[in-house]
Protein backbone atom coordinates (compact mmCIF):
# COMPACT_ATOMS: atom_id res chain seq x y z
CA UNK A 1 0.00 0.00 0.00
CA UNK A 2 1.58 3.25 -1.13
CA UNK A 3 0.93 6.63 0.46
CA UNK A 4 2.01 10.05 -0.74
CA UNK A 5 4.92 11.14 1.42
CA UNK A 6 5.88 14.41 -0.27
CA UNK A 7 5.04 16.38 -3.41
CA UNK A 8 7.50 18.84 -4.89
CA UNK A 9 7.49 20.96 -8.03
CA UNK A 10 8.67 18.15 -10.33
CA UNK A 11 8.20 14.87 -8.45
CA UNK A 12 6.01 13.01 -5.95
CA UNK A 13 7.44 10.61 -3.38
CA UNK A 14 5.40 7.61 -2.21
CA UNK A 15 6.02 5.02 0.47
CA UNK A 16 6.18 1.33 -0.45
CA UNK A 17 5.72 -1.92 1.47
CA UNK A 18 9.41 -1.67 2.37
CA UNK A 19 10.08 1.24 4.78
CA UNK A 20 13.60 1.64 3.34
CA UNK A 21 12.39 2.02 -0.26
CA UNK A 22 10.43 4.91 -1.79
CA UNK A 23 8.71 5.35 -5.15
CA UNK A 24 9.46 8.54 -7.09
CA UNK A 25 6.98 9.73 -9.71
CA UNK A 26 8.27 12.30 -12.23
CA UNK A 27 5.61 14.88 -13.14
CA UNK A 28 4.98 16.75 -16.39
CA UNK A 29 4.55 19.99 -14.42
CA UNK A 30 7.06 22.74 -15.15
CA UNK A 31 7.90 25.63 -12.86
CA UNK A 32 10.36 28.52 -12.93
CA UNK A 33 11.35 31.51 -10.81
CA UNK A 34 10.56 29.70 -7.54
CA UNK A 35 7.21 28.45 -8.94
CA UNK A 36 6.03 31.95 -9.96
CA UNK A 37 5.78 30.65 -13.52
CA UNK A 38 3.95 27.37 -14.06
CA UNK A 39 3.14 25.19 -17.02
CA UNK A 40 3.30 21.70 -18.47
CA UNK A 41 5.90 20.05 -20.69
CA UNK A 42 4.31 17.10 -22.51
CA UNK A 43 5.83 13.77 -21.37
CA UNK A 44 8.52 15.58 -19.38
CA UNK A 45 8.09 13.08 -16.55
CA UNK A 46 8.90 10.11 -18.77
CA UNK A 47 11.83 11.85 -20.44
CA UNK A 48 13.40 13.10 -17.21
CA UNK A 49 12.89 9.71 -15.56
CA UNK A 50 14.65 7.90 -18.38
CA UNK A 51 17.50 10.43 -18.57
CA UNK A 52 17.98 10.32 -14.80
CA UNK A 53 18.07 6.51 -14.67
CA UNK A 54 20.57 6.35 -17.52
CA UNK A 55 22.87 9.00 -16.03
CA UNK A 56 22.65 7.66 -12.46
CA UNK A 57 23.52 4.15 -13.65
CA UNK A 58 26.41 5.54 -15.67
CA UNK A 59 27.69 7.57 -12.69
CA UNK A 60 27.45 4.48 -10.48
CA UNK A 61 29.69 2.67 -12.97
CA UNK A 62 32.20 5.48 -12.31
CA UNK A 63 32.05 4.96 -8.53
CA UNK A 64 29.46 7.62 -7.60
CA UNK A 65 27.01 6.25 -4.99
CA UNK A 66 23.32 7.06 -5.72
CA UNK A 67 19.94 6.32 -4.18
CA UNK A 68 18.64 4.68 -7.39
CA UNK A 69 17.43 1.09 -7.16
CA UNK A 70 15.65 0.62 -10.49
CA UNK A 71 13.11 2.08 -12.90
CA UNK A 72 9.66 0.65 -12.18
CA UNK A 73 7.59 2.43 -14.88
CA UNK A 74 8.07 4.96 -17.68
CA UNK A 75 7.89 7.85 -15.21
CA UNK A 76 8.70 6.11 -11.89
CA UNK A 77 11.78 4.86 -10.07
CA UNK A 78 12.36 2.97 -6.85
CA UNK A 79 14.97 4.60 -4.63
CA UNK A 80 16.65 4.01 -1.29
CA UNK A 81 15.09 6.09 1.45
CA UNK A 82 17.50 8.84 2.45
CA UNK A 83 17.43 11.90 4.66
CA UNK A 84 17.85 14.74 2.20
CA UNK A 85 20.56 17.24 3.10
CA UNK A 86 18.76 20.63 2.72
CA UNK A 87 21.46 22.03 0.45
CA UNK A 88 21.29 22.44 -3.31
CA UNK A 89 24.80 22.00 -4.71
CA UNK A 90 25.29 23.94 -7.94
CA UNK A 91 28.31 23.40 -10.19
CA UNK A 92 29.09 25.98 -12.87
CA UNK A 93 31.47 25.58 -15.81
CA UNK A 94 30.28 28.51 -17.92
CA UNK A 95 28.73 31.81 -16.80
CA UNK A 96 24.93 31.85 -17.18
CA UNK A 97 21.76 32.67 -15.26
CA UNK A 98 22.07 34.13 -11.76
CA UNK A 99 25.88 34.10 -11.89
CA UNK A 100 25.75 36.66 -14.71
CA UNK A 101 23.08 38.76 -12.96
CA UNK A 102 24.99 38.82 -9.68
CA UNK A 103 28.54 39.31 -11.00
CA UNK A 104 28.28 41.04 -14.36
CA UNK A 105 30.06 38.16 -16.10
CA UNK A 106 29.05 37.83 -19.73
CA UNK A 107 26.86 34.84 -20.53
CA UNK A 108 28.91 32.12 -22.17
CA UNK A 109 32.19 33.09 -20.48
CA UNK A 110 34.14 29.95 -19.59
CA UNK A 111 35.09 29.94 -15.91
CA UNK A 112 38.76 29.36 -15.03
CA UNK A 113 37.72 26.45 -12.79
CA UNK A 114 34.43 24.70 -11.90
CA UNK A 115 32.56 26.83 -9.37
CA UNK A 116 30.76 24.90 -6.61
CA UNK A 117 28.04 26.82 -4.76
CA UNK A 118 25.77 25.86 -1.86
CA UNK A 119 22.16 27.05 -1.71
CA UNK A 120 19.80 26.64 1.25
CA UNK A 121 16.94 24.43 0.06
CA UNK A 122 14.15 26.62 1.46
CA UNK A 123 11.34 27.95 -0.74
CA UNK A 124 10.20 30.54 1.82
CA UNK A 125 13.63 32.16 1.77
CA UNK A 126 13.97 31.78 -2.00
CA UNK A 127 16.76 29.14 -1.85
CA UNK A 128 19.51 31.67 -0.96
CA UNK A 129 23.21 31.25 -1.78
CA UNK A 130 25.04 30.64 1.51
CA UNK A 131 28.67 30.83 2.58
CA UNK A 132 30.28 27.78 4.17
CA UNK A 133 30.21 29.43 7.61
CA UNK A 134 26.50 30.25 7.29
CA UNK A 135 25.82 26.62 6.39
CA UNK A 136 27.71 25.52 9.51
CA UNK A 137 25.94 28.07 11.74
CA UNK A 138 22.56 26.82 10.47
CA UNK A 139 23.78 23.23 11.06
CA UNK A 140 22.64 22.18 7.60
CA UNK A 141 25.67 19.93 7.28
CA UNK A 142 28.92 19.19 9.08
CA UNK A 143 32.33 20.40 7.90
CA UNK A 144 33.14 16.85 6.79
CA UNK A 145 29.86 16.52 4.88
CA UNK A 146 30.48 19.82 3.08
CA UNK A 147 33.87 18.52 1.97
CA UNK A 148 32.20 15.32 0.75
CA UNK A 149 29.54 17.29 -1.14
CA UNK A 150 32.19 19.46 -2.81
CA UNK A 151 34.36 16.51 -3.78
CA UNK A 152 31.42 14.47 -5.08
CA UNK A 153 30.08 17.45 -7.03
CA UNK A 154 33.45 18.04 -8.70
CA UNK A 155 33.81 14.35 -9.54
CA UNK A 156 30.27 14.18 -10.96
CA UNK A 157 30.98 17.34 -12.96
CA UNK A 158 34.09 15.84 -14.53
CA UNK A 159 32.24 12.66 -15.53
CA UNK A 160 29.18 14.52 -16.83
CA UNK A 161 31.21 17.06 -18.79
CA UNK A 162 33.01 14.25 -20.60
CA UNK A 163 29.80 12.32 -21.18
CA UNK A 164 27.75 15.25 -22.49
CA UNK A 165 30.64 16.35 -24.71
CA UNK A 166 30.46 12.90 -26.34
CA UNK A 167 26.79 13.74 -27.06
CA UNK A 168 27.83 17.09 -28.59
CA UNK A 169 26.30 18.88 -25.62
CA UNK A 170 28.02 21.45 -23.40
CA UNK A 171 27.29 21.12 -19.67
CA UNK A 172 27.01 24.77 -18.64
CA UNK A 173 25.91 24.26 -15.04
CA UNK A 174 23.71 21.94 -12.99
CA UNK A 175 22.11 21.37 -9.59
CA UNK A 176 22.58 18.31 -7.38
CA UNK A 177 20.92 17.06 -4.21
CA UNK A 178 22.31 14.53 -1.79
CA UNK A 179 20.91 12.43 1.05
CA UNK A 180 22.14 10.30 3.94
CA UNK A 181 21.26 6.60 4.12
CA UNK A 182 20.71 4.69 7.38
CA UNK A 183 24.45 4.30 7.83
CA UNK A 184 25.04 8.02 7.32
CA UNK A 185 26.62 7.55 3.89
CA UNK A 186 26.20 10.43 1.43
CA UNK A 187 24.31 9.37 -1.72
CA UNK A 188 23.47 11.31 -4.87
CA UNK A 189 19.67 11.76 -4.87
CA UNK A 190 16.93 13.64 -6.75
CA UNK A 191 17.55 13.73 -10.54
CA UNK A 192 19.86 14.82 -13.34
CA UNK A 193 17.86 16.04 -16.32
CA UNK A 194 17.17 19.09 -18.52
CA UNK A 195 15.18 20.37 -15.51
CA UNK A 196 18.30 20.53 -13.36
CA UNK A 197 21.05 21.23 -15.93
CA UNK A 198 21.86 23.96 -18.41
CA UNK A 199 22.73 22.16 -21.63
CA UNK A 200 23.84 23.80 -24.88
CA UNK A 201 23.85 22.08 -28.26
CA UNK A 202 27.39 22.16 -29.63
CA UNK A 203 26.05 21.89 -33.20
CA UNK A 204 24.20 25.23 -32.83
CA UNK A 205 25.89 28.64 -32.56
CA UNK A 206 22.73 30.69 -32.15
CA UNK A 207 22.44 31.51 -28.39
CA UNK A 208 18.71 30.76 -28.38
CA UNK A 209 18.61 27.72 -30.67
CA UNK A 210 21.41 25.99 -28.74
CA UNK A 211 19.42 25.86 -25.47
CA UNK A 212 18.36 22.26 -24.67
CA UNK A 213 17.01 22.63 -21.11
CA UNK A 214 14.35 24.29 -18.95
CA UNK A 215 15.61 27.73 -19.99
CA UNK A 216 13.48 27.21 -23.09
CA UNK A 217 10.46 27.24 -20.74
CA UNK A 218 11.81 30.00 -18.46
CA UNK A 219 12.58 32.32 -21.36
CA UNK A 220 9.62 31.41 -23.62
CA UNK A 221 11.94 30.18 -26.37
CA UNK A 222 9.49 27.54 -27.60
CA UNK A 223 10.13 23.95 -28.73
CA UNK A 224 10.63 22.84 -25.12
CA UNK A 225 9.52 19.26 -25.71
CA UNK A 226 11.74 18.99 -28.79
CA UNK A 227 14.79 20.05 -26.77
CA UNK A 228 14.10 17.50 -24.01
CA UNK A 229 13.52 14.79 -26.63
CA UNK A 230 16.86 15.60 -28.26
CA UNK A 231 18.70 15.33 -24.93
CA UNK A 232 16.99 12.01 -24.20
CA UNK A 233 17.84 10.67 -27.67
CA UNK A 234 21.51 11.65 -27.52
CA UNK A 235 22.01 10.39 -23.95
CA UNK A 236 20.43 7.00 -24.61
CA UNK A 237 22.17 6.56 -27.97
CA UNK A 238 25.56 7.41 -26.48
CA UNK A 239 25.08 5.05 -23.53
CA UNK A 240 23.92 2.33 -25.93
CA UNK A 241 27.06 2.79 -28.01
CA UNK A 242 29.25 2.73 -24.88
CA UNK A 243 27.68 -0.57 -23.73
CA UNK A 244 28.23 -2.15 -27.16
CA UNK A 245 31.88 -1.15 -26.97
CA UNK A 246 32.43 -2.99 -23.69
Amino acid sequence: MTEKLYEGKAKILYTTDDPDILLTHFKDDATAFNAQKRGTIVEKGKMNCQITVALFQWLESKGIPTHLIKQSADDKILVKRVKIIPIEVVVRNIAAGSLCRQTGLEEGSKLPFPLVEFYFKNDELGDPLLTRDRLLILELATEEQLKQLQNLALSINQHLQEFFASCQITLVDFKLEFGLDKQGKVLLADEISPDTCRLWDQTEKDPQKRVMDKDRFRRDLGKVETAYQQVQKRVLEQLGSAKKGL
